[in-house]
């Protein structure tokens, strides 16, 4: 799901970023327990606009998202 949403986001993300990205994306996932495509596809937006925006380090990504 990530990689989809980083093609439509103006930044771009290196491969270790977009591995930081997943890493969250599966937690949250997992976590809330989220099934619907909407809610993932959302989350995935969520993780990377939140990255974009300078919260680059994951606990505090996972901290804000969960």
């Amino acid at each position: 799901m990530i990689p989809s949403q980083i093609a439509q986001a103006q930044n771009v993300l290196n491969d270790a970023e977009v591995a930081l990205c997943q890493r969250v994306y599966d937690h949250v996932v997992s976590v809330k327990q989220i099934n619907a495509d909407a809610e993932r596809e959302d989350l995935a937006c969520r993780i990377i606009q939140s990255f974009q925006h300078g919260v680059k380090d994951e606990q505090t990504l996972l901290r804000l998202l969960i």
